[in-house]
């Protein structure tokens, strides 16, 4: 009975001390020096902190690695690639584990810190404290410096992280189930993907970094413009890049073997269409290969041997026809040339392997052939009709416009007169003057194009030199001369 009453006692005293001061530790034999528990909350808050860095830097550095390096990681057989991988591969769960983490250790730094401020301070005072405090420790030493070397480091650091992060899963797994789970909740109800990050590297960030990488130095002209091509190649249609009808070369099926070479000799093409009756028929396609060895060292007599013996299949395609596609469909069936064909099954024009290359690598010129553009100087080039507008654009910097009806100069001439134009007749759109340099009966074979300059008027009102304020908006078309 005497020992309960002084056990009563005993708390009735603490009781009394709390409620006196509720920061002050009791005095009693089993409570720890104070200066004990300051140095010992101390330790835990530069531990604290050391974590809340370790987890800030982790973000910065798993959701800053692209995926694609950590693949090249993982194939040079790296330490801790393969496990930084197995994290990365469910993003929505890395992320949880991170910010779970991160959100323990920044809570219980404010918390100690807090509770030994108090010992020294009063409540409010040791709140204020502790909140500015830590939160300037925890910006400088939990989120800047260790994001910074993230940032520089982001290959290595994710490699050494990667066992920690693992760690912390197992040790935290149920907080971070529950709440990777409430989260999915949430975002299913908001509508959110909750994707977190994208596989690769988007078309638009290419392009950027393209770009960027020709501006730095990184990639010379050449490299630039290529690669520009590439990246459009798929957005090409075959319209843009095939023969027209006027300009295709091809023989009747039911001319000669003599015929057909000295049509292949004069055009310069090493392979014909083959045609029965118009070019709306085409048959397929001869090679000057096939004929010259058929004819001299074939086995067939001169008199039995027709042209139409030696005809090869060809495709035939719509001119809508993605260029990436038909250039698949080309070298699986291991054929060089395609008739392209319009909505009405008329025969449009002719597309080649080498019309198709030549949208990466650019203009394949052969001997005496001219330049599709001619710089005279920066402002002023001269363009063949048939050049597509958006060379013309990359040429000149300068932004015509592209339309449905039409993809070349020739053809925005046209649109932009509406009706046939004759050689020194002039347009001038947006800034640009366009002057029909060449026409062969109604067909534009040149153009010069000159981007002009506007001139501020001086203080008396005058304006001197080129001044496109009234025709640009117009885009009349002029029977001025050629300059």
């Amino acid at each position: 009975m005497s020992l309960s009453l002084e056990f009563v006692l005993a708390a009735y005293e603490v009781s009394a001390v709390l409620a006196a001061d509720p920061y002050q530790v009791p005095v009693v034999d089993y409570v720890i020096d104070q200066s004990t528990v300051t140095i010992l909350g101390t330790l835990a808050v530069v531990v604290l902190i050391a974590l809340s860095g370790f987890f800030s830097s982790s973000e910065i550095a798993m959701f800053n690695l692209p995926k694609h390096r950590l693949e090249g990681m993982v194939e040079d057989d790296l330490e801790g690639a393969d496990l930084a991988k197995e994290l990365k591969d469910d993003p929505h769960r890395l992320l949880v584990t991170i910010l779970v983490g991160n959100n323990i250790v920044n809570i219980a730094m404010s918390s100690i810190a807090t509770a030994l401020l108090g010992l020294y301070f009063g409540g409010l005072t040791a709140v204020l404290l502790a909140t500015i405090g830590i939160t300037a420790i925890v910006l400088l030493f939990g989120e800047s410096v260790p994001k910074s070397y993230a940032v520089e480091n982001t290959e290595s650091w994710a490699r050494r992280i990667a066992k920690p992060l693992k760690a912390t899963e197992y040790l935290l797994f149920p907080l971070i189930v529950l709440f990777d789970y409430l989260t999915r909740q949430v975002n299913r109800l908001t509508g959110s993907t909750g994707a977190i990050e994208s596989p690769y590297v988007t078309r638009d960030e290419l392009q950027e970094m393209i770009e960027s990488g020709e501006r730095e130095g990184v990639l010379k002209e050449e490299e630039h413009e290529m690669l520009k091509r590439i990246l459009r190649f798929n957005n090409t249609i075959v319209k843009e890049v095939m023969t027209p009808r006027l300009d295709m070369t091809a023989v009747s099926k039911d001319d000669g073997i003599d015929e057909a070479i000295e049509t292949c000799i004069q055009s310069g093409h090493a392979r014909l269409p083959v045609y029965e009756g118009s070019l709306d028929n085409v048959l397929g396609t001869v090679h000057i290969r096939d004929l010259v060895r058929d004819l001299n060292y074939g086995e067939t007599e001169d008199d039995e041997l027709e042209l139409a013996d030696l005809i090869q299949p060809t495709l035939h395609v719509p001119e809508s026809k993605n260029v990436d596609e038909l250039l698949t469909e080309m070298r699986e069936n291991r054929m060089h040339m395609a008739i392209v064909i319009d909505e009405f099954g008329t025969t449009e024009g002719l597309v080649t392997v080498e019309d198709m290359i030549e949208e990466i690598v650019g203009e394949i010129l052969k001997s005496g052939e001219e330049e599709p553009i001619e710089e005279l100087d920066d402002r002023t080039v001269i363009v063949r009709g048939e050049v597509n507008i958006e060379e013309v654009n990359e040429a000149l910097d300068i932004e015509l416009p592209e339309g449905e009806e039409f993809e070349t100069i020739a053809g925005f001439i046209f649109n932009r007169a509406g009706r046939l134009v004759e050689e020194g007749e002039e347009i001038t759109y947006d800034g640009v003057r366009i002057t029909v340099e060449s026409v062969e009966n109604t067909r534009i074979m040149k153009a010069r194009l000159r981007k002009l300059e506007v001139v501020e008027p001086d203080e008396d009102g005058d304006d001197t030199g080129e001044d496109v304020g009234s025709e640009s908006s117009t885009g009349d078309v002029t029977d001025s001369p050629v300059e």
